[in-house]
């Protein structure tokens, strides 16, 4: 017992834990430093990172969406809002297309079960709103998304089709 003593009164008088610390510290402050200074760096994103979501044109304007309805029928917080009709030239298109992004758990899955990629969560994070309704997202608003951000979207795309 009186060896236990010894140690543990060592440990205190010598300031080990204190010493240790110290060294651990002096050993990372001389390392480059891996911070990122966010708001004018930005570290990188995942091909496959589910973000705000985008409504696809083809690459002659035309809407990608043809109201299908399997994105409303597979979401499973129920989120998404679809109503449709044909046109003149007998195709079927959306007239409306609404997300209620406060309801959307970014699962995917809407993506996924769109046969054309019309829908799709794109590499925006930072859509961060003051009001909830800000964060109802009618048709125009995700045309408004992918028109924006299609290059990305596209680069996502191709980087993940080998593996789709």
């Amino acid at each position: 017992m009186g060896m236990m003593d010894g140690k543990s009164s060592a440990k205190t008088w010598l300031i080990a834990e204190i010493v240790s610390g110290m060294a651990l510290t002096l050993r990372y402050f001389f390392k480059p430093k891996v911070t990122i200074n966010y708001p004018f760096e930005k570290g990188p994103i995942s091909a496959r990172f589910r973000g705000e979501h985008a409504l696809r044109r083809y690459p002659n304007g035309e809407e990608r969406c043809i109201a299908c309805k399997l994105c409303e029928a597979v979401c499973p917080a129920q989120a998404i809002t679809i109503e449709a009709e044909p046109r003149a030239d007998g195709s079927r298109r959306t007239t409306r297309y609404d997300i209620d992004m406060t309801k959307c758990i970014y699962c995917g899955l809407c993506q996924e079960a769109c046969p054309v990629d019309a829908i799709v969560e794109g590499p925006n994070f930072e859509f961060a709103t003051e009001t909830r309704e800000e964060l109802m997202y009618n048709k125009e608003k995700l045309l408004a998304n992918g028109d924006r951000w299609e290059a990305e979207i596209q680069q996502n795309i191709s980087i993940d089709a080998p593996y789709r």
